[in-house]
């Protein structure tokens, strides 16, 4: 069971469009569900155009390297309004199967032009790291 608080701690709420990258079926059902309940809809797909108001993407460590998790981080700030949103990059808590670093992350976002600011344990499985545009 996730952190009962994982909607309001990424900061969503009814109305927002919030549109998921990286998924699979080994992503966290009861934070997807937490957050399509705070919303009040379902989650948008990578292949969403529009803008989004929070962005949350999956990432392990199979994924790719940390030039692979830069560019995915670029891709996930390209929905949000220039830059003014938030990416919240969900990746294997430590411990377990394709676990990444939060460094790893942090040095993704700095080549990503971003900054990873905050880390929330999600579930025992997953935690996730906030990924800013600098700036915001």
């Amino acid at each position: 069971m996730p952190n009962a608080n994982v909607a309001e701690r990424f900061g969503v709420k009814p109305g927002f469009v919030v549109q998921e990258f990286g998924y699979d079926e080994d992503v966290d059902f009861d934070v997807r569900s937490e957050i399509e309940t705070a919303i009040g809809g379902v989650l948008e797909d990578e292949d969403y155009r529009g803008v989004a108001d929070v962005v949350i993407g999956w990432w392990r460590s199979d994924d790719g390297d940390v030039d692979d998790l830069a560019d995915f981080l670029v891709d996930c700030a390209a929905s949000l309004d220039s830059g003014a949103g938030v990416i919240w990059c969900l990746v294997p808590a430590q411990g377990s199967d394709y676990h990444v670093p939060t460094s790893d992350v942090a040095e993704a976002a700095r080549t990503a032009g971003q900054s990873a600011t905050t880390t929330l344990s999600l579930s025992p499985s997953w935690q996730a790291i906030r990924v800013t545009a600098h700036g915001y």
